[in-house]
């Protein structure tokens, strides 16, 4: 599916306002309710969106320790357990890729502070399957989730 500029500026307007009921959405689009309606049900159901939902930024309750944990699996035991194993035990993994390179699992995890990570990482190495980790410190957040410049790019074409 290529969205289009009306799309683009509907996914832009709800994520700026996610709670905007459809009818203010459509009064600053200036187009019908419908219009916004059916674009909404085609962009979910071509997954353009997954789910218009507030941004949780765990900085905001205490996590404001970001760090990236490179996990090396037994290769026997396979990805799909290690990465199960991870999700149920380690609440703090906010993103976890399997990857090409020097390591099978790369994991975004986040953290109270430097004896709250270590605790986090200890949990990780700890688990069935994992064979080694590393990890580094993110120091600064430049972006998260940067994804809105693309669509814009695709809507108008010039990409």
């Amino acid at each position: 599916m290529q969205p289009d500029d009306l799309d683009a500026r509907l996914v832009q307007l709800l994520t700026d306002h996610p709670q905007l009921p459809i009818l203010e959405c459509a009064r600053r689009l200036g187009v019908a309710r419908g219009t916004v309606t059916s674009r909404l049900a085609r962009l979910q159901a071509r997954g353009v969106i997954s789910a218009i939902v507030p941004q949780v930024d765990p900085a905001g309750f205490g996590y404001d320790l970001v760090a990236f944990c490179f996990v090396d699996i037994i290769q026997n035991v396979g990805h799909g357990p290690v990465t199960e194993a991870i999700l149920a035990a380690i609440p703090e993994v906010t993103d976890l890729y399997t990857v090409t390179g020097d390591h099978d699992l790369h994991l975004r995890v986040v953290a109270r502070n430097g004896q709250d990570l270590q605790d986090v990482l200890d949990r990780i190495s700890q688990l069935a399957g994992v064979a080694r980790t590393s990890s580094s410190l993110a120091l600064r957040t430049h972006i998260q989730g940067r994804t809105l410049p693309l669509l814009h790019a695709v809507a108008d074409s010039t990409y």
